[in-house]
């Protein structure tokens, strides 16, 4: 396997099991939040699947300065309607990342424009992957405050 194709694996591996637990909410609580000043459950889930667009452009070296989500202004309405407009730019996001060649994820380097550090390429798709992973953990929390029976994501 290329670097290009783990990367993809996990980051799909990954996408599986937050899909899993995203399913384990009931309609009824897509509003739920532990606090005002926090996310609502189905809020995190448009973060996760709206970050897929963010980072097809900067490891495309695209600018974020004028950047503009695909998602503004429409609403959350189900989980379904969020897989659905996300799925085109998941598929995007995973055609960019299996463009890439051993070579260039070992050798270049990227910047982060959210803090400005340098990573190497795969170490920071790795890390994309990471973003999830916590997401999907905090969304456990959720269904837990909420006290609904969690999702088995260990398969």
């Amino acid at each position: 396997m290329t670097k290009s194709e783990l990367i993809i694996l996990n980051l799909s591996e990954i996408r599986r099991r937050s899909i899993k637990l995203w399913e384990g909410l009931p309609q009824n609580l897509y509003n739920w939040k532990p606090d005002e000043n926090a996310i609502t459950a189905l809020g995190m889930v448009r973060h996760v699947l709206e970050a897929d667009y963010g980072w097809n452009i900067i490891i495309n070296k695209g600018s974020m300065a004028s950047y503009q989500t695909p998602w503004k202004d429409r609403p959350l309405i189900s989980l379904n309607d969020e897989l659905d407009f996300a799925e085109s730019y998941r598929n995007t996001f995973l055609d960019s990342v299996r463009r890439f060649s051993d070579k260039e994820l070992s050798d270049t380097e990227i910047i982060h424009p959210g803090n400005g550090t340098k990573k190497n390429f795969g170490a920071y798709l790795m890390r994309i992957g990471y973003h999830e992973s916590v997401h999907a953990g905090q969304f456990l929390s959720y269904l837990r405050a909420m006290n609904i029976d969690r999702p088995m994501i260990w398969d």
